[in-house]
């Protein structure tokens, strides 16, 4: 009789319940088998798991993408389980070389501490703060010496770490491969001994990273941890994984209108996914979603908008979403403006170094905060992304006198009112 067949009839059908919320969604839970025995151990002995994620904060945001995981987390947190976040100040440093074709520009303590800020205030949009532990690893990190650090290196070998796919392909291409990179699944393992992890929660690509992680806890003696991995959510461009350096990201602290128009722009065969990954919709409604897709008659559109609201109301007040679908509806398909719209007068533009007598399209586009440099700018007139009161303005060297009321439009969803007094 296996160790599970000699289960009460209450822990078999809370191992169950358990699994049945675990499963969901995700690609892997390794090693096979003994997941459900560890699960069933923890629900026997009443003793939570140690469920760790790690986070690299080399962007300000935390977006869908990332939600994927946290929302994972959140249905452990939710069964009793410990959540256990690694903000990665040192690792940050290294860069993750997980599906990289070269190596990651490295970025300063500084500009990761500034990330990580933002980070803790994001996370707590889906987790309970009260019931969530942490740790940064520099905790331990800064504080070992070079002999440990070559302790950890024995660890595992380089013929290990030069199976992984990506080192694989840049050694066929010529690309160069830091000494630093190889230390990043070292470093990632030796959090989940730190923290004493139970389980690893990871997108798919970060599968070699949670699997070496197993062999550095055995050989410091802890027990190795299970591994979950979960789908990589696609971004807006439909083609490419959801990131911030790429653009086509959904951050869960952008403006409600901002989330709504984003989602707006996905496309149709995201839908589904979107639906599955991203929101707490239950098994049920997801099934009905599924089938209304495949539908014919059926328009997506109405599908998206409803996929739309409901993300906005996930990281807004209730409500939000509906009052960001009547500007939606009202902006795009009765092309009329928006309720709010951030205004500029004389004095604000004079601040910001610009004659109004003679406005510079470019730098006003990029000082104003509607685009992000003077190059975007640029590329946006050109691109025909820019009017000025209903008119396309595509002179990349465009210059006008503000005399009366103006309404600038860049982009799909941002929008200036100057004005004149």
């Amino acid at each position: 009789m296996s160790e599970l067949e000699k289960l009460s009839p209450e822990t078999r059908r809370e191992l169950e319940h358990q699994l049945k919320i675990i499963s969901r969604g995700t690609v892997d839970m390794l090693p096979a088998g003994e997941f459900e025995t560890r699960l069933a151990e923890s629900i026997e002995q009443n003793k939570p798991l140690r469920v760790k994620q790690g986070f690299d904060p080399t962007s300000p945001d935390i977006h869908l993408g990332h939600s994927v995981g946290i929302r994972k987390l959140k249905q452990f947190q939710d069964l009793g389980h410990q959540i256990v976040l690694i903000v990665g100040d040192y690792t940050g440093m290294v860069g993750d070389p997980s599906g990289q074709s070269a190596t990651r520009p490295q970025l300063t303590y500084d500009d990761i501490m500034k990330n990580a800020e933002t980070y803790q205030q994001q996370f707590f949009k889906i987790l309970d703060k009260s019931k969530t532990e942490v740790r940064f690893n520099g905790d331990w990190f800064r504080k070992m010496s070079f002999l440990e650090i070559m302790q950890l290196a024995q660890k595992y070998t380089v013929a290990r770490l030069l199976e992984r796919d990506d080192f694989t392909k840049r050694m066929r291409r010529g690309v160069p491969i830091s000494i630093h990179e190889l230390f990043y699944p070292l470093m990632q393992g030796y959090d989940s001994v730190a923290i004493k992890s139970d389980v690893e929660l990871g997108a798919t690509e970060q599968t070699f990273n949670l699997l070496a992680a197993r062999t550095i806890q055995e050989a410091y003696g802890v027990r190795p941890q299970l591994v979950l991995t979960m789908p990589i959510l696609v971004g807006l461009d439909g083609e490419q994984k959801m990131s911030k350096s790429l653009g086509n990201y959904i951050g869960v602290d952008e403006p409600a209108r901002e989330i709504f128009g984003k989602v707006m722009s996905i496309p149709d065969n995201l839908i589904y996914s979107y639906y599955e990954l991203a929101t707490d919709i239950d098994e049920n409604e997801l099934a009905e979603i599924e089938s209304k897709l495949k539908q014919p008659e059926v328009n997506p559109m109405e599908i998206k908008k409803q996929l739309a609201e409901r993300l906005v109301d996930m990281y807004h007040e209730k409500g939000a979403g509906k009052r960001a679908r009547n500007e939606f509806e009202r902006v795009f398909s009765k092309k009329q403006l928006p309720d709010e719209i951030p205004e500029a007068d004389i004095r604000t533009i004079k601040q910001w170094n610009i004659d109004p007598d003679k406005i510079y399209l470019v730098h006003l586009i990029a000082k104003s905060g509607l685009s992000k440099s003077n190059g975007e700018a640029r590329k946006l007139i050109s691109a025909g992304a820019v009017t000025i009161n209903g008119g396309k303005i595509t002179d990349p060297d465009f210059e006008f006198k503000l005399s009366t009321e103006t309404i600038l439009k860049v982009g799909k969803r941002r929008f200036l009112k100057l004005l004149p007094g």
